[in-house]
Protein backbone atom coordinates (compact mmCIF):
# COMPACT_ATOMS: atom_id res chain seq x y z
CA UNK A 1 0.00 0.00 0.00
CA UNK A 2 1.51 3.14 -0.93
CA UNK A 3 1.96 5.55 1.75
CA UNK A 4 0.52 8.86 2.51
CA UNK A 5 1.95 12.15 1.04
CA UNK A 6 0.46 13.94 3.39
CA UNK A 7 2.00 12.02 6.30
CA UNK A 8 5.79 14.18 7.65
CA UNK A 9 7.95 13.44 10.20
CA UNK A 10 9.75 15.63 12.29
CA UNK A 11 13.34 14.04 14.07
CA UNK A 12 14.36 16.49 17.05
CA UNK A 13 18.26 15.49 17.29
CA UNK A 14 19.77 18.64 18.77
CA UNK A 15 20.39 17.03 22.48
CA UNK A 16 23.57 16.43 24.26
CA UNK A 17 22.98 13.81 26.29
CA UNK A 18 25.42 14.83 29.34
CA UNK A 19 23.66 12.02 31.37
CA UNK A 20 25.15 9.89 28.96
CA UNK A 21 28.82 10.78 29.72
CA UNK A 22 31.26 9.70 28.87
CA UNK A 23 30.00 7.84 26.06
CA UNK A 24 27.69 10.75 24.98
CA UNK A 25 29.88 13.76 24.52
CA UNK A 26 29.00 17.69 23.40
CA UNK A 27 30.97 16.32 20.22
CA UNK A 28 28.60 13.06 19.97
CA UNK A 29 25.58 13.32 21.57
CA UNK A 30 24.10 9.56 22.52
CA UNK A 31 21.41 9.94 19.64
CA UNK A 32 24.69 9.50 17.12
CA UNK A 33 26.16 6.32 19.35
CA UNK A 34 25.26 2.94 18.85
CA UNK A 35 24.29 2.50 22.98
CA UNK A 36 22.38 -0.51 22.49
CA UNK A 37 25.03 -2.36 20.68
CA UNK A 38 22.47 -2.90 18.10
CA UNK A 39 24.81 -2.01 14.94
CA UNK A 40 22.35 1.11 14.43
CA UNK A 41 22.83 4.31 16.45
CA UNK A 42 19.70 5.97 18.09
CA UNK A 43 19.26 8.18 15.53
CA UNK A 44 19.39 5.51 12.59
CA UNK A 45 16.82 3.06 14.67
CA UNK A 46 14.37 6.48 14.82
CA UNK A 47 14.57 6.83 11.37
CA UNK A 48 14.50 3.48 10.65
CA UNK A 49 10.81 3.00 12.74
CA UNK A 50 9.14 6.06 10.12
CA UNK A 51 10.31 4.18 6.95
CA UNK A 52 6.90 2.65 6.68
CA UNK A 53 4.99 5.52 8.07
CA UNK A 54 6.47 8.32 6.32
CA UNK A 55 7.88 8.70 2.66
CA UNK A 56 11.79 9.21 2.98
CA UNK A 57 11.47 13.25 1.26
CA UNK A 58 9.04 13.83 4.06
CA UNK A 59 11.39 12.79 7.02
CA UNK A 60 13.13 16.09 8.52
CA UNK A 61 15.78 16.27 11.42
CA UNK A 62 16.42 19.23 13.31
CA UNK A 63 19.71 19.28 15.23
CA UNK A 64 22.73 21.92 15.82
CA UNK A 65 24.74 22.73 12.78
CA UNK A 66 27.67 21.23 14.78
CA UNK A 67 25.80 18.41 14.04
CA UNK A 68 24.42 18.16 10.62
CA UNK A 69 27.53 16.51 8.70
CA UNK A 70 27.07 13.69 11.39
CA UNK A 71 23.51 13.23 10.51
CA UNK A 72 24.23 13.27 6.77
CA UNK A 73 26.91 10.51 7.47
CA UNK A 74 24.55 8.33 9.58
CA UNK A 75 21.23 9.18 6.93
CA UNK A 76 22.54 8.86 4.09
CA UNK A 77 19.31 8.47 2.22
CA UNK A 78 18.03 11.97 3.96
CA UNK A 79 17.97 14.85 1.60
CA UNK A 80 20.25 17.61 2.79
CA UNK A 81 17.30 20.02 2.47
CA UNK A 82 15.85 18.31 5.08
CA UNK A 83 18.70 18.55 7.74
CA UNK A 84 17.09 21.54 9.79
CA UNK A 85 20.11 23.27 11.31
CA UNK A 86 19.27 25.31 14.44
CA UNK A 87 21.93 27.99 14.83
CA UNK A 88 21.32 28.37 18.66
CA UNK A 89 19.71 25.69 21.12
CA UNK A 90 16.03 27.10 21.99
CA UNK A 91 14.38 23.83 23.60
CA UNK A 92 11.63 22.51 21.58
CA UNK A 93 9.52 24.78 20.74
CA UNK A 94 11.24 27.22 18.49
CA UNK A 95 12.70 23.70 16.92
CA UNK A 96 8.98 22.36 16.11
CA UNK A 97 7.71 25.63 14.97
CA UNK A 98 11.02 25.93 12.26
CA UNK A 99 9.97 22.51 10.82
CA UNK A 100 6.14 22.98 11.18
CA UNK A 101 6.51 26.30 8.98
CA UNK A 102 9.09 24.39 6.18
CA UNK A 103 6.13 21.65 6.13
CA UNK A 104 3.41 23.82 5.86
CA UNK A 105 5.36 26.06 3.61
CA UNK A 106 5.57 23.06 0.97
CA UNK A 107 2.44 21.12 1.83
CA UNK A 108 -0.86 23.27 3.92
CA UNK A 109 -2.40 19.98 4.29
CA UNK A 110 0.17 17.99 6.15
CA UNK A 111 -0.09 15.59 8.62
CA UNK A 112 3.08 15.95 11.18
CA UNK A 113 4.51 13.55 13.79
CA UNK A 114 7.03 15.41 16.08
CA UNK A 115 9.54 12.33 17.47
CA UNK A 116 12.66 12.49 19.56
CA UNK A 117 15.61 11.02 18.41
CA UNK A 118 17.30 9.06 21.29
CA UNK A 119 14.47 7.17 22.46
CA UNK A 120 14.29 3.37 23.18
CA UNK A 121 11.18 1.33 20.76
CA UNK A 122 10.83 -2.60 22.04
CA UNK A 123 8.03 -3.17 18.90
CA UNK A 124 8.83 -1.37 16.08
CA UNK A 125 5.50 -3.06 14.60
CA UNK A 126 3.20 -2.18 17.26
CA UNK A 127 5.46 1.60 17.11
CA UNK A 128 3.80 1.52 13.39
CA UNK A 129 0.54 0.67 14.13
CA UNK A 130 0.13 3.34 16.88
CA UNK A 131 1.43 5.88 14.92
CA UNK A 132 -0.29 4.92 11.57
CA UNK A 133 -3.42 5.09 13.85
CA UNK A 134 -2.93 8.57 15.22
CA UNK A 135 -2.11 9.95 12.03
CA UNK A 136 -5.44 8.69 10.50
CA UNK A 137 -7.38 10.46 13.36
CA UNK A 138 -5.47 13.76 13.08
CA UNK A 139 -6.28 13.36 9.52
CA UNK A 140 -10.05 13.35 10.22
CA UNK A 141 -9.57 15.48 13.41
CA UNK A 142 -7.78 18.57 11.77
CA UNK A 143 -7.89 20.91 14.82
CA UNK A 144 -7.17 18.47 17.44
CA UNK A 145 -3.40 17.37 18.97
CA UNK A 146 -2.36 14.38 19.81
CA UNK A 147 0.15 12.62 21.60
CA UNK A 148 1.36 8.83 22.59
CA UNK A 149 0.74 7.62 26.12
CA UNK A 150 2.97 4.89 27.67
CA UNK A 151 1.12 3.24 30.67
CA UNK A 152 3.48 3.54 33.75
CA UNK A 153 5.32 0.97 35.08
CA UNK A 154 6.49 2.61 38.32
CA UNK A 155 5.99 5.51 39.98
CA UNK A 156 8.91 7.63 37.90
CA UNK A 157 9.80 11.05 38.74
CA UNK A 158 12.01 11.58 35.13
CA UNK A 159 8.69 11.75 33.46
CA UNK A 160 5.52 13.91 32.92
CA UNK A 161 2.47 12.81 32.85
CA UNK A 162 -1.04 12.40 30.95
CA UNK A 163 -4.19 12.43 32.65
CA UNK A 164 -7.23 11.07 30.99
CA UNK A 165 -11.02 11.28 32.49
CA UNK A 166 -11.63 7.39 32.44
CA UNK A 167 -9.41 4.77 34.22
CA UNK A 168 -6.67 2.78 31.96
CA UNK A 169 -7.54 -0.84 32.10
CA UNK A 170 -5.33 -3.38 33.36
CA UNK A 171 -4.28 -5.36 29.78
CA UNK A 172 -2.20 -3.05 27.83
CA UNK A 173 -2.80 -4.75 24.64
CA UNK A 174 -6.78 -4.22 24.78
CA UNK A 175 -6.03 0.02 25.47
CA UNK A 176 -6.26 0.79 21.93
CA UNK A 177 -9.02 3.85 22.02
CA UNK A 178 -7.90 7.61 21.66
CA UNK A 179 -9.10 9.75 24.44
CA UNK A 180 -9.63 13.23 25.60
CA UNK A 181 -6.26 14.23 27.60
CA UNK A 182 -7.79 15.95 30.97
CA UNK A 183 -4.37 17.24 32.31
CA UNK A 184 -0.92 17.65 31.55
CA UNK A 185 2.01 17.76 34.32
CA UNK A 186 5.72 18.07 34.46
CA UNK A 187 7.92 15.78 36.14
CA UNK A 188 6.44 14.68 40.14
CA UNK A 189 8.07 14.01 43.01
CA UNK A 190 7.85 10.75 44.19
CA UNK A 191 4.49 10.54 46.43
CA UNK A 192 2.92 12.46 43.73
CA UNK A 193 4.05 10.00 41.19
CA UNK A 194 2.58 6.85 43.59
CA UNK A 195 -0.12 8.80 43.75
CA UNK A 196 -0.48 8.82 39.85
CA UNK A 197 0.30 5.26 39.43
CA UNK A 198 -2.16 3.79 41.37
CA UNK A 199 -5.13 6.43 40.34
CA UNK A 200 -5.00 4.37 36.95
CA UNK A 201 -5.85 7.74 35.29
CA UNK A 202 -2.37 8.61 33.87
CA UNK A 203 0.01 8.03 31.08
CA UNK A 204 3.87 8.85 31.00
CA UNK A 205 4.52 11.27 28.54
CA UNK A 206 6.59 10.10 25.64
CA UNK A 207 7.28 13.61 23.88
CA UNK A 208 5.73 12.00 20.78
CA UNK A 209 3.13 14.45 19.35
CA UNK A 210 0.78 14.40 15.59
CA UNK A 211 -0.68 17.27 14.90
CA UNK A 212 -1.82 18.83 11.29
CA UNK A 213 0.67 21.61 10.25
CA UNK A 214 -2.49 24.38 10.02
CA UNK A 215 -3.44 23.56 13.15
CA UNK A 216 0.21 23.90 15.35
CA UNK A 217 0.71 26.85 13.71
CA UNK A 218 -2.55 28.50 14.76
CA UNK A 219 -1.48 27.58 18.41
CA UNK A 220 1.77 29.50 17.97
CA UNK A 221 0.32 32.61 16.20
CA UNK A 222 -2.13 32.16 19.44
CA UNK A 223 -0.02 31.17 22.42
CA UNK A 224 3.11 32.09 21.27
CA UNK A 225 2.53 35.47 19.32
CA UNK A 226 6.10 36.84 19.08
CA UNK A 227 7.48 33.92 18.48
CA UNK A 228 4.84 32.93 15.44
CA UNK A 229 5.25 36.73 14.20
CA UNK A 230 9.28 35.39 13.69
CA UNK A 231 8.31 32.63 11.59
CA UNK A 232 5.31 33.75 9.86
CA UNK A 233 7.99 36.53 8.21
CA UNK A 234 9.82 33.80 6.25
CA UNK A 235 6.22 32.34 4.84
CA UNK A 236 6.21 32.87 1.14
CA UNK A 237 9.58 34.31 0.74
CA UNK A 238 12.12 31.96 3.10
CA UNK A 239 11.37 28.81 3.77
CA UNK A 240 12.59 25.80 1.20
CA UNK A 241 14.48 28.90 -0.73
CA UNK A 242 18.59 30.05 -0.86
CA UNK A 243 17.32 32.08 2.05
CA UNK A 244 16.55 29.84 4.21
CA UNK A 245 19.17 29.57 6.35
CA UNK A 246 19.97 33.21 6.91
CA UNK A 247 16.55 33.88 7.63
CA UNK A 248 16.51 31.36 10.41
CA UNK A 249 20.42 32.62 11.63
CA UNK A 250 18.38 35.66 12.17
CA UNK A 251 15.19 34.76 13.96
CA UNK A 252 16.04 32.08 15.73
CA UNK A 253 18.20 33.95 18.97
CA UNK A 254 15.20 36.02 18.93
CA UNK A 255 13.13 32.85 20.07
CA UNK A 256 12.09 32.43 23.63
CA UNK A 257 13.88 29.69 25.22
CA UNK A 258 11.00 26.99 25.83
CA UNK A 259 9.80 24.03 25.60
CA UNK A 260 6.64 22.61 22.84
CA UNK A 261 4.81 21.40 26.72
CA UNK A 262 5.06 24.67 28.39
CA UNK A 263 4.54 26.81 24.99
CA UNK A 264 1.38 25.02 23.45
CA UNK A 265 0.73 21.63 24.80
CA UNK A 266 -0.31 22.96 28.69
CA UNK A 267 -2.91 25.64 27.13
CA UNK A 268 -4.37 23.84 24.39
CA UNK A 269 -7.92 22.61 24.65
CA UNK A 270 -7.89 20.01 22.41
CA UNK A 271 -5.88 17.52 22.77
CA UNK A 272 -6.13 13.56 22.94
CA UNK A 273 -3.58 10.44 24.10
CA UNK A 274 -3.22 7.81 22.24
CA UNK A 275 -2.08 4.75 24.26
CA UNK A 276 1.15 3.19 22.89
CA UNK A 277 1.20 -0.16 21.67
CA UNK A 278 5.13 -0.86 22.11
CA UNK A 279 7.60 -0.91 25.13
CA UNK A 280 9.45 2.03 25.59
CA UNK A 281 12.16 4.43 27.72
CA UNK A 282 13.47 7.91 27.02
CA UNK A 283 17.05 6.18 27.70
CA UNK A 284 17.38 9.25 29.76
CA UNK A 285 20.42 7.68 32.11
CA UNK A 286 22.37 4.65 32.28
CA UNK A 287 20.12 3.25 34.64
CA UNK A 288 16.70 3.45 32.18
CA UNK A 289 19.55 1.97 29.58
CA UNK A 290 20.69 -1.14 31.98
CA UNK A 291 16.81 -1.48 31.88
CA UNK A 292 16.36 -1.77 28.41
CA UNK A 293 19.76 -3.85 27.78
CA UNK A 294 19.83 -7.73 27.43
CA UNK A 295 21.60 -9.27 30.72
CA UNK A 296 24.26 -11.78 31.09
CA UNK A 297 23.66 -15.08 33.57
CA UNK A 298 25.30 -12.59 36.42
CA UNK A 299 22.81 -9.77 35.51
CA UNK A 300 25.43 -7.63 33.65
CA UNK A 301 24.70 -5.60 30.97
CA UNK A 302 27.69 -5.71 28.91
CA UNK A 303 28.46 -3.77 25.81
CA UNK A 304 32.05 -3.88 24.14
CA UNK A 305 34.03 -6.72 22.58
CA UNK A 306 36.18 -7.03 25.40
CA UNK A 307 35.13 -7.34 28.57
CA UNK A 308 35.59 -9.67 31.20
CA UNK A 309 33.73 -9.82 34.43
CA UNK A 310 34.31 -11.73 37.43
CA UNK A 311 32.25 -11.94 40.66
CA UNK A 312 30.50 -8.98 39.56
CA UNK A 313 26.28 -8.69 39.57
CA UNK A 314 24.53 -5.94 38.06
CA UNK A 315 26.67 -4.28 36.91
CA UNK A 316 26.58 -2.36 33.29
CA UNK A 317 30.13 -2.40 31.59
CA UNK A 318 29.90 -0.05 28.04
CA UNK A 319 33.29 0.05 26.40
CA UNK A 320 35.28 0.90 23.28
CA UNK A 321 38.12 -1.53 22.13
CA UNK A 322 39.80 -1.50 24.92
CA UNK A 323 40.00 -4.65 27.06
CA UNK A 324 38.53 -4.35 30.70
CA UNK A 325 38.63 -6.39 33.66
CA UNK A 326 35.71 -6.35 36.31
CA UNK A 327 36.18 -7.75 39.63
CA UNK A 328 33.86 -7.80 42.76
CA UNK A 329 31.70 -5.11 41.37
CA UNK A 330 27.79 -4.88 42.12
CA UNK A 331 25.95 -2.56 40.85
CA UNK A 332 27.91 -0.13 39.27
CA UNK A 333 28.68 1.91 35.92
CA UNK A 334 31.99 0.83 34.20
CA UNK A 335 31.86 3.55 30.89
CA UNK A 336 34.91 4.02 28.90
CA UNK A 337 35.05 5.76 25.97
CA UNK A 338 38.15 7.48 24.31
CA UNK A 339 40.49 8.41 27.34
CA UNK A 340 38.15 8.83 29.66
CA UNK A 341 36.59 6.02 32.01
CA UNK A 342 33.81 6.46 34.48
CA UNK A 343 33.26 3.99 37.53
CA UNK A 344 30.86 4.90 40.21
CA UNK A 345 27.48 3.21 41.61
CA UNK A 346 24.44 3.28 39.97
CA UNK A 347 22.55 4.49 42.50
CA UNK A 348 24.48 7.54 42.41
CA UNK A 349 24.61 8.35 38.33
CA UNK A 350 22.08 11.29 39.29
CA UNK A 351 25.50 12.98 40.45
CA UNK A 352 27.09 12.82 36.52
CA UNK A 353 26.31 16.22 35.43
CA UNK A 354 28.21 17.44 38.47
CA UNK A 355 30.89 15.34 37.17
CA UNK A 356 31.11 16.84 34.16
CA UNK A 357 30.63 20.47 35.11
CA UNK A 358 33.66 19.37 37.61
CA UNK A 359 36.40 18.11 34.67
CA UNK A 360 35.01 20.83 32.60
CA UNK A 361 36.34 23.02 35.26
CA UNK A 362 39.55 21.07 35.97
CA UNK A 363 40.72 20.27 32.60
CA UNK A 364 39.00 21.81 30.04
CA UNK A 365 35.73 21.74 27.58
CA UNK A 366 37.50 18.94 25.26
CA UNK A 367 36.80 16.21 28.01
CA UNK A 368 32.93 17.42 28.23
Amino acid sequence: MPLDENNYCVIMAGGVGSRFWPKSRTQCPKQFLDILGTGRTLIQQTFDRFRNICNPENIYVVTGEDYAEIVSEQLPELNKDNILCEPIRRNTAPCIAYASYKIFSKNPEAQIVVSPADHFVGDTRGFEETIKRGLQFIKFNTESFLTVGIIPTRPETGYGYIQIDSRIGEDPLAINEVTKVKLFTEKPILEMAKVFVSSKEFFWNAGIFLWSAKAIIEAFRTQQKEMAELFDSGLNVAYNTAQEKEFINSIYPQCHNISIDYGIMENYPDIYVIPALFPWSDLGTWGSLYENSQKDENQNAVAGTKVVAINSTGCIINTDSNLVVVDGLKDYIIAQSDKLLLIMPKANEQEIKNIVNNVKIKYGEQFA
